[in-house]
């Protein structure tokens, strides 16, 4: 009997740890893509270096979402043509204007400043919320809103003349369309198996890059003028920061509350910053740094806001 206590504890402690482990993996992996993709646009095309990204790694992780679950709803989970046509629109909501946008702006753009910028997501997620769901935030949140746009004026008035305000717009939108299509993700028909989801929206996010690519004329490229460092960003972009983090996601999901798990999207940031200043001697003016440091607060302070009781449903990013 003794045994058997003592062996639960130390179960529910290795559960714990490596749960723990997977999230650790989600900031600093998905904070580090903001740096590679901005090494791989140096000679990659920017939607091109995305379709690539997103095709690779759907048509991986595809199959083995197919595979998940248990039997039976394997059986009742199969996705059919109002599935696929929401997760075509979701993939270009998401991977697609959420992430092929971003990439592009990072020619011009530091990566720090990118991913601060794309760190209001859960801004545009309560906003979205309000409007496609009809729930008003409360004062707490209409504070932080009101205090994360407050950071995003300061950190894109704080580059001077030639700070690329045409780029961080892009982001901007960007990050309204991540976190507009995050919110609708929650009334579309999309399979209720995560990773068969994941698969689906980002193999239809990579086709609408490939699609935005071929128009732009990327798909014309040279690959032999493609540099060696940027094909190792894009095979990062693929294995760590789109399937293993992806999976390590999914994974803490249920397994840690929800205002936890919803860290990545002020601690990914700070993870890009201090990569891109450490690597890419990317610097911040005081003025963007103050500016930084006001969104992330917000941030903070809207994923750890009380949810009103009516709540039918919590936020994530």
């Amino acid at each position: 009997m003794t045994t058997t206590l003592t062996r639960r504890p130390q179960s529910a402690r290795s559960a714990g740890a490596l749960a723990w482990s997977a999230l650790v993996v989600v900031w600093i992996v998905w904070g580090s893509t903001y740096l590679a993709i901005r090494v791989g646009v140096r000679t990659l095309p920017p939607f091109t270096l995305a379709a690539i990204r997103y095709v690779v790694a759907g048509a991986i992780l595809l199959p083995i979402g197919w595979r998940s679950g248990t039997p039976a709803q394997r059986v009742t989970d199969r996705p059919g043509r109002r599935q696929w046509g929401a997760m075509l629109l979701l993939g270009a909501m998401l991977p697609a204007a959420g992430n092929g946008v971003v990439s592009w702006a990072e020619l011009r753009l530091p990566s720090g400043i990118a991913a601060l910028l794309v760190g209001t997501v859960p801004l545009w997620m309560v906003l979205a919320d309000a409007v496609v769901r009809r729930r008003v935030p409360g004062l707490t949140r209409w504070l932080a809103l009101a205090v994360g746009m407050t950071g995003v004026a300061v950190l894109s008035g704080g580059g001077g003349a030639g700070f690329p305000i045409g780029a961080a717009v892009a982001v901007l939108l960007a990050a309204m369309s991540w976190g507009t299509g995050s919110v609708l993700q929650g009334r579309l028909p999309v399979p209720s198996r995560p990773l068969l989801l994941a698969g689906m929206e980002m193999l239809c996010g990579g086709l609408v890059c490939a699609v935005v690519a071929l128009v732009r004329g990327e798909l014309t490229f040279d690959a032999a003028a493609v540099s060696g460092e940027s094909w190792w960003a894009l095979g990062y972009l693929i294995g760590a920061g789109t399937l293993l983090a992806m999976t390590c996601y999914v994974f803490v999901l249920g397994r840690l509350p929800a205002a936890t798990v919803s860290s990545y999207a002020f601690v990914n940031p700070v993870v890009a910053v201090l990569l891109g200043a450490a690597i890419l001697d990317e610097r911040l003016t005081v003025r963007q740094a103050a500016g930084a440091v006001i969104i992330v607060l917000a941030v903070a302070g809207l994923l750890t806001a009380p949810r009103r009781k009516s709540a039918a449903r919590t936020l994530t990013g």
